[in-house]
């Protein structure tokens, strides 16, 4: 800012007051101390002009300007006090919250309908006295196929197409791969517990397969146990997440690691037996494959099969998602949409 070159200091002040009485902003007001105040601004070259006077005349030049900045300054100061006091009087209002206003409700997640289902299936296995063993996702081929009395080149072996990590390391194609591994860990006493968990198979993306899904497996050993102890097991699963007059159908099927071997069907969850599109109109759902546990199984686990008998089961946790909730695509479990998962919050 320029400043007269002449000794009319009441004019100066004048100016300056004026200047800073416009001043509504802080940057307005700091622009006021660059152009009077600051050691480039206009009071500064006053003092520095004392010089070029007549001697007699500088002490009362100098006196004036000194007051001059004096006053200046306080009521810049002043000036800047108000400004800023007024702002942020604006910005609390502009900012203001009615706090007696209700929340908004902060979105939440919610469990997967296959978590909700696989721990709902569980809880009631373990109600009956079961307990949950864990076995690894990479196995061994022995574990996975020998061991269960499918040897190398075994035609079972077609029945599922696996993913083989190398020659002897696959990802489990189903969790009876761990029965062999809760049998050795639990011997010699009797076996009791079911295993849940992810299995693999290369198989191709329908809206009833996927290459991933959950299964729980079920396993009971003891010294006398019958197939009618395995039919009331079950029955007692299926009334318990299905409901209390729910009934269960065997029929005779094939696994390689039972003998004999079952189908498990349940009423349809839909129709209630009376037959609908789901079921086919048979009025029966299939539920899991079970079976007596083949003696070659009982003896690779550590067991004496003249001295022990056991059962086993198997269930894909997928299947009873699509029973409990009439969902038709297997895709849809696997795809993460919202529309779908923010029904089980």
């Amino acid at each position: 800012m320029s400043t007269p070159d002449d000794l009319d200091l009441a004019a100066q002040q004048a100016n300056a007051l004026q200047q800073l009485d416009a001043a509504e902003t802080s940057d307005a007001i700091e622009d006021f101390y660059r152009a009077w105040l600051a050691p480039s601004g206009a009071t500064t070259k006053l003092k520095r002009g004392i010089g070029r006077l007549a001697p007699a005349d500088r002490a009362a030049f100098g006196k004036n300007v000194n007051a001059l900045h004096t006053l200046l300054e306080e009521r810049f100061q002043q000036r800047r006090e108000h400004v800023k006091t007024r702002e942020l009087a604006a910005r609390i209002l502009a900012e203001a919250r009615d706090v007696t206003l209700p929340a908004r409700p902060r979105p939440t997640g919610g469990y997967h309908p296959v978590t909700l289902v696989m721990r709902e299936v569980l809880d009631v296995f373990q109600k009956m006295g079961f307990s949950v063993f864990e076995s690894p996702h990479v196995e061994l081929d022995e574990f996975n196929f020998g061991l269960l009395n499918m040897p190398e080149n075994h035609p079972a072996r077609d029945m599922q197409d696996t993913f083989y990590l190398d020659t002897e390391r696959l990802l489990r194609t189903h969790t009876s791969a761990g029965q062999i591994r809760a049998m050795r860990a639990m011997h010699p006493n009797p076996v009791r517990v079911v295993l849940p968990g992810l299995c693999y198979r290369n198989e191709n993306i329908t809206t009833r397969s996927e290459i991933q899904f959950h299964q729980v497996e079920g396993l009971l050993v003891g010294r006398s146990v019958r197939m009618s102890d395995l039919k009331g097991v079950l029955l007692q699963y299926a009334r318990l997440l299905f409901g209390s007059d729910q009934r269960v159908r065997l029929r005779g099927s094939y696994f390689p690691f039972t003998e004999p071997s079952v189908e498990v069907d349940i009423l349809c969850t839909l129709c209630g037996g009376a037959g609908c599109r789901v079921c086919k109109h048979t009025g029966w759902l299939e539920l899991l494959g079970a079976g007596m546990v083949h003696p070659v199984v009982l003896a690779n686990g550590g067991y004496d099969p003249r001295e022990w008998r056991g059962f086993a089961f198997g269930m894909g946790i997928e299947r009873t998602v699509l029973q409990r909730y009439d969902i038709h695509d297997i895709r849809y479990l696997f795809g993460n949409d919202l529309r779908l998962l923010e029904q089980f919050r």
